[in-house]
Order: structure tokens, then sequence, then C-alpha cells
């Protein structure tokens, strides 16, 4: 009879363990911000802390990060930094966030008048914390943004501690070329690839022991006290998909994974103005288009619609604002499921050469305005590659992309968290 119970209960054990495994509960993600609030918040004991967030960025259970930071008696929430877009995600593009106060707490704005925390910014704080949600693209400014506060920890002597979040893009796909070191700037920070497959913890190891942050008085390169705080459970195979959490917009276009990815591939083509890429829709980065072109011509002729893993249709399309606010235009729908084998970067290149043989007198003369080609030479962050483009090289083109990449991928193998 005991035998017979034995057998019984062990059964019931394996049903349990399988029904967990097939839930996925046993395998919960567990964020940067989780794990703090696992630890009740241990390293940061007795500390005035300064948050750089926004409400992108919460427990995997949803709670925004500063509500945690605000319920503990461990640490104390004394001040809030928010990048590009506001805490709340929702200042357009490229538009100053001035600072505000939120929870009685002040709120100061590192895409206004400072995109670096003064001194007096951080007078009240011991230790600045840092939960932003990147996408895992270069020219997303979420990463200059905290490679700015990285370097003001480094010059006022404070510890900082990043909250590691996943990279949407998962962490297997690289694709693009790297920034000559004198072209970077606050769209293109780091000399990393477009798509760099890294979370933002990993970026940040990267960025401080590389010396990447600016030179002191001293003339040397700066270095601040950083702690990573990791994930658990994340795997480098992992999109966002996979994670299990819900996508919350991290700014005004940036709505979904899905959108993410269309960025890579239409983002380049948004800086050179010279179609609309779906701003002023209800998708964001997942059309292309004008007024004057055909969407079944551009169809037949883009290498884009041979990949498996990208889905394109011809349709038209209305902006309500951006560019061709209120005029039908036609073009292409791009939609793109969760994969990591697609060069979603080089292939945004290909569809702008493919647009330049189309319709050259779009890139002809004066057609581009001076304005939009600095800005697309500055998010390439290499002059070479942005004439290939827009000459319609795209043989050199290629070659640029993956030039110097293997190093890259050596480099970046020193300072993986997750394998």
């Amino acid at each position: 009879m005991r035998k017979k119970l034995f057998h019984v209960r062990l059964i019931h054990i394996c049903i349990i363990f399988f029904i967990v495994l097939s839930t996925g509960i046993s395998q919960q993600l567990k964020l940067g911000i989780d794990n703090l609030v696992d630890t009740d918040f241990e390293i940061l004991r007795g500390k005035k802390i300064a948050l750089l967030t926004n409400s992108a960025c919460r427990t995997s259970t949803l709670i925004p990060t500063p509500e945690v930071f605000l319920k503990t008696n461990t640490c104390t929430l004394t001040t809030l930094l928010t990048p590009e877009h506001g805490y709340y995600a929702g200042v357009p593009a490229g538009e100053s966030v001035a600072d505000d106060t939120l929870w009685n707490i002040p709120v100061f704005s590192l895409y206004g008048k400072n995109r670096r925390p003064t001194r007096e910014m951080l007078t009240n704080c011991d230790a600045i914390v840092a939960d932003i949600q990147d996408i895992g693209i270069r020219s997303y400014t979420f990463i200059s943004t905290l490679l700015n506060v990285m370097d003001a920890c480094a010059e006022y002597g404070k510890p900082i501690y990043v909250l590691d979040r996943p990279n949407p893009l998962g962490g297997l796909l690289v694709d693009g070329n790297i920034p000559d070191m004198q072209s970077l700037s606050f769209v293109c920070s780091l000399p990393v690839p477009y798509i760099h497959g890294c979370t933002i913890g990993e970026l940040a190891q990267m960025a401080n022991t590389e010396g990447w942050l600016q030179k002191g008085n001293d003339g040397k390169k700066r270095r601040c006290s950083l702690t990573v705080v990791k994930m658990k459970r994340w795997a480098r195979s992992m999109t966002w998909e996979k994670t299990g959490l819900p996508f919350l917009p991290t700014s005004p276009n940036i709505i979904s994974p899905e959108t993410i990815r269309c960025a890579a591939i239409t983002g380049m083509l948004g800086e050179l103005s010279i179609m609309s890429i779906g701003i002023g829709t209800a998708m964001p980065f997942r059309w292309c288009g004008a007024p004057d072109i055909s969407g079944e011509n551009v169809l037949s002729a883009i290498s884009l619609k041979k990949s498996d893993s990208i889905i394109i249709i011809s349709s038209g399309f209305y902006p309500q604002f951006g560019k061709f606010a209120k005029i039908p235009c036609s073009g292409l729908m791009i939609s793109t499921p969760s994969a990591q084998s697609v060069p979603y970067f080089t292939k945004g290149l290909e569809l702008i050469i493919t647009l330049r043989l189309l319709y050259p007198e779009k890139f002809a003369g004066n057609f581009i305005a001076q304005s939009n080609k600095d800005m697309f030479i500055k998010v390439l962050g290499n002059v070479q590659l942005a004439d290939a483009v827009l000459s319609g090289e795209i043989v050199k083109m290629r070659q640029l992309v993956q030039q110097n990449n293997n190093e890259f991928l050596q480099l970046r193998e020193r300072y993986l968290i997750y394998r």
C-alpha cells in the first residue's frame, strides 16, 4: 500500500513538474529591478538615490520602478532623471523636455537645457540607479543619456548601479558598421554596430572599461564606479516575444517589439526625409512611401521580399502628421516576425539603394536637404558608408557594413554577462 501511495505521489509530482515547465513558471525571467527588490535593496542600504528611468521601466509585475523605491526603507529616493521623451515617454522625438515634479520628488530632464547631469542635480544623492529599457539600436538616445550619467558619476565621485533589461532584438544579431571615433555624437554615441546585440548593462560595462567616457581635467579617460544588477534566466536567443513580458512603449513611436525591428529597417530612410516611414500613422516605421511613387514597382524590385522573416506588401496609407501629413501615399507595409537571422539594418540600406535606382530624381540635386544628409551621415557615423548608399554602390555598402564586425564580436565577448 505504501509503495502504491509512493508511486501515486511520484506521478503527481511529475505531472506538476511538467505543468510548471509547460507554463514557463520555473523559467520566469527576472529583471534587474526584480532582483534588487528580492534582495531588499541591500546594495543600496542607507543611500540617497537619484533614479534615471521612465514609465516603461517596471518590475515584471508592472509596478513602476520609482514606486518600488518609494516603498522600501532600505534606501531613499530623492531625485528622478529622465531621458528623451520625458518620464511618461510621450514627448515627440527631438523636442525639449522640461523639468518636473513627480511623487513630490524633483524630476530633472536630461533632454532639455542639460543632457548631462549637473553637480547640483546630484547634490542630494549618494548613488545613481539607472533603469532604462533600451531597444538594441545604436541611434536610440537612451544609450547616450546613460553614458552622460556615467560620465557625470565618474567626475563627481558617485557610484552608479545599472539595472539590466532585455535587448528586444535578442543577443545574437549583430548588424551594421562600426562608427568612426571622431564621428561619435548624441545619436551615435558608441563605436558599436547599429544593431549590437548587447543588453544595456553589457554596453555600460564595455563603455566604462574600454575608455569610451569623456576625458577628465588630467587628460585621461574617466571611469565610473559601476555595478550591473543582472537579470536571471535571460538568454541571448530571446527576442522580446520569448521573454513573456508585456512591452510598454519606450517613446511615442516605439510601441511594440515589431516596431523596433521595422525601425531598424526604415529608420535610416527616415533620416533622409524623402519618404514617409509611417510616422503619423498607427504603425510608425512599418510604412515606406510617398504620394508620387508606385508601391507595386518598389515591391517588384526589392530584395527584402526574398526573406521569409520579413513580410512586405504594397499598399496605400495616409499620415495624419509628419512627412506628407494629410496626403495619400503609395508604398509598402512591412511586417517582421520575431527572428534573429535577418540583418535588418543592411536590408534597410539596400531598400534605400533600390529606391535610388527606381527614383533617381529624389536623390539628385537639392531634393534632399543638406541638413537631412548631415543627419544621415551623423547617425551612420561614417561618411564613406553614407556616400556609398547615396551613390547606389551596393557592394561597397555591404563591405563597409561588415568591416571590423569580427573585431567587435571579439571585443564584445569580454563583456557578455549572459551566455
